[in-house]
């Protein structure tokens, strides 16, 4: 005869999966890590600043200046508590628009300049990266 027991399998697997749930936000954060890292790598960057003006320059003459590198440091990482819940967790990977306004522009070109996307491509460039990092991180927290 031959008995096997699975309640204890049983518990040890709940426990788990209730470690996994609660690690939901460091596993995201080290995917979102890494495209963000490649977002930051991406961003153009000037020599030099530059002036930028809205829609309303021609009604309001108003232009405002912008030192080189201001659209890099713009670039943020934030957890989104609005678009997370239990065992689910999200990242957004953006620019601070008030920061650098123009960043849409370089990212989707205009009528009169090319596109220099910088966010879009961080997926395809380091979405396989984004995935190990995380993997990596559910397995230690699986094995712990």
């Amino acid at each position: 005869m031959f008995e096997l027991d699975v309640k204890g399998l049983q518990e040890q697997l709940k426990a788990k999966a209730q470690k996994v749930e609660e690690s939901a936000r460091a596993i995201a954060f080290e995917g979102s890590d890494v495209l963000y890292k490649q977002v930051l790598q991406n961003v153009p960057v000037g020599t030099k600043g530059h002036w930028f003006h809205g829609t309303s320059f021609k009604k309001s003459g108003q232009k405002y200046w912008f030192n080189a590198g201001s659209l890099r440091k713009s670039i943020y990482q934030v957890y989104s508590k609005t678009n997370s819940a239990d065992g689910k967790a999200t990242y957004h990977i953006s620019w601070n628009k008030t920061e650098a306004p123009y960043g849409f522009m370089v990212e989707n070109g205009t009528s009169k300049s090319a596109a220099h996307p910088f966010l879009r491509p961080a997926q395809g460039q380091a979405g396989g990266r984004a995935l190990d990092a995380m993997k990596k991180k559910l397995a230690e927290v699986v094995n712990a």
